[in-house]
Parts: C-alpha cells; structure tokens; sequence
C-alpha cells in the first residue's frame, strides 16, 4: 500500500492540474508543447533563441513602402506576419508594421515538412540561418501553434475578452511577479511597464503563451487559454509608466 505522504502528493498534483484548468500530458504532449513554445520563440524573435548575430541588412523581402523599419526586425516572422498571425488583415493592417505581407493563418494545420520548405525559399531566405530543431519546432508552431486571438481578445477596444482580473492577479503574483514585480514595472531594463504594453494584447497574449526569447520566462502554454486571458485583464490594471 502506498505511503499516505505519496497520496497526498498524488492529490497535490492532480488538485492542481485541474485549479489550472488542464489535464495532465502525457510525455510525448509534453515534448510537443515545450516545441511549440521553442517555436513561438523562434517566430518571435529567432537570432535571440539560437544565440545568432542580428541580421544587418534589411530583409529582400521586406516591402520598399515601408521605410519606417529596417535591420535586424525586419528578420523577424512577426515583422511581416504580426502577433496575431493575421498580417495585412489583423493589427499589421495599419502603423509602423504595415506591410501588404498575408498572415500565417492559412497555413495551420498544414504539414510541417512543407512549411519548413516555404521557410527555407528564395523569399524568406532563411534556409541557412537556422538548424534542422529550429526549422522544425517553428513550423510546428505555424502548423499546430497559432491562437485565434479574436476569440480571447476584443479588436475594437484592445482589451482581453471575459477576464477576470482577480483571478488574474492571483496566478501573475504566483507566477510572474518574482521577476516582473507586482506592478509589472520590472525588470528594469524593459522598455514599457506590463501596464503599458497592454497597448497591443496581442503580442502580450503571444508571448505570456510562448515566453520571451533568449529569457528564463516560462511558457504557459500547456494551460488554459483562460488563465492567460485572466493574466492580461489583470495587467491591464498596473501603472503604464514607472
């Protein structure tokens, strides 16, 4: 029979799987979840979570309309694609990422062995820029990763949908507080408060999900979309400047 301390350790575990709103996963959905989140990192920022130098030049393909970026960001997938995989069509429509680029949206679902094929072409040219892992864990992200983000957030107000910012308090001072402070101003080095940078959720959503490149932040992406959503609406109530 089993120890009663392994029975309460077991009640723990599983107590806390459903307070999160998850099942638990199994090894292989662990193994994936930690790729996609690898590759939601790769698509944000991929020279940071490879340890490359930044691209110098602007990308070829980053459109001569556009004279407001240049360099290193135009290198980057969200550049051209957004935070909500929308590109031309989402929040990329318009400002200082506006770009005609389509999203990436039409290729959920698709097999990661072509995306790989479509990321390595003569358009976005990044066939030597990145290991076989790299190439795959971005694809799958492209294919199994995406998040309709209209779903959790309002497009018009820019605020997260049904969130509740208690709830939301409680998991970020848990969780998030330790390196960002409980007003969401740290660390110090981050150019805008959590507050502030709720000024476009979508790419708060995108990285609360995937974490930050290069950075010890944890991914919550093996959780309820809700509890992200409850995050934001919490982050939306701290100071937007120090």
């Amino acid at each position: 029979m089993a120890h009663p301390i392994v029975h309460a350790m077991v009640f723990a575990a599983v107590s806390t799987g459903i307070a999160l709103g998850t099942a638990a996963l199994s090894p292989v959905q662990s193994k994936e979840q930690g790729a996609l989140a690898r590759g939601g990192k790769l698509y944000d920022k991929w020279y940071a979570v490879i340890k490359a130098d930044k691209p110098k030049e602007t990308h070829p393909a980053w459109p001569a309309s556009n004279t407001k970026k240049k360099g290193a960001t135009t290198w980057r997938c969200k550049s051209c694609h957004g935070w909500d995989y929308l590109g031309s069509a989402g929040a990329y429509a318009s400002g200082s990422y506006k770009t005609g680029i389509k999203g990436i949206n039409g290729m959920a679902g698709a097999d990661p062995a072509a995306i790989v094929k479509v990321l390595k072409n003569d358009t976005h040219k990044l066939a030597d820029k990145m290991g076989d892992k790299d190439f795959q864990d971005l694809a799958l992200f492209v294919s199994k990763g995406q998040i309709d983000m209209d779903k959790y957030i309002d497009r018009a107000t820019k605020s997260p949908k049904g969130g509740d910012a208690a709830r939301g308090a409680d998991y970020f001072n848990t969780m998030c507080a330790q390196c960002h402070g409980v007003d969401g101003t740290l660390p110090k080095d981050m150019k805008k408060t959590l507050g502030k940078q709720m000024g476009n959720p979508w790419e708060v959503m995108h990285k609360i999900q995937n974490g930050q490149p290069a950075e010890q932040m944890p991914a919550l992406r093996a959780l309820d979309p809700q509890i992200t959503v409850d995050i934001m609406t919490h982050l939306a109530t701290l100071p937007k400047e120090r």
